[in-house]
C-alpha cells in the first residue's frame, strides 16, 4: 500500500514493479482514480478502466516483464524515468525503449505519460494470434 509518506521516486518505483509483474490490481492502487495516462503516441484516458482498457490488450500475450531503469530524475511531485521494457513472449523477448513522466500528489500517481515508438511497440505483438 502507498503511503503520503513516501516519495515520488518511491511511488513511481513501485507502481512499475506491481506492472512488471502483472499485478495489475496492486499497481492501480498508486494511481489516483481520476489518474491522467497519456501513451504519447495514441491516446489519452482517465481513471481505472481508461488504464486498464489500453493495457490489457497489450499484456495479454505477455508471459514475463524486465523493466530496466536506466535513468530517473525527480523534482518535487514529478518524476522522470528513461526504462527498457522487455517483454516475454511465447517465441521470445521484445524490447521497447520507453521515457515516462509522473506526477506524484498525497502518496498516488495523478499524471502517467508514456513516450515510445509507435512502429517498435507494435513489432511486439507482430506474429502473435489475435
Amino acid at each position: 500500500m502507498t503511503s503520503s509518506a513516501q516519495q515520488p521516486l518511491e511511488i513511481v518505483e513501485s507502481f512499475l514493479h506491481s506492472f512488471e509483474v502483472m499485478d495489475f490490481d496492486k499497481a492501480l492502487e498508486s494511481l489516483s482514480t481520476d489518474v491522467e495516462y497519456t501513451n504519447i503516441p495514441i491516446l489519452t484516458v482517465h481513471g481505472h478502466p481508461g488504464v486498464l482498457e489500453i493495457l490489457d490488450p497489450f499484456f495479454a500475450p505477455i508471459l514475463e516483464n524486465d523493466f530496466q531503469i536506466i535513468r530517473k530524475a525527480a523534482a518535487g511531485s514529478v518524476v522522470f524515468l528513461e526504462r527498457l521494457d522487455r517483454h516475454r513472449l511465447a517465441d521470445g523477448w521484445r524490447e521497447l525503449p520507453v521515457n515516462s513522466v509522473f506526477e506524484v500528489h498525497e502518496g498516488k500517481i495523478t499524471v502517467w505519460r508514456d513516450y515510445f515508438d509507435l512502429a517498435t511497440a507494435a513489432a511486439i505483438h507482430e506474429g502473435v494470434a489475435s
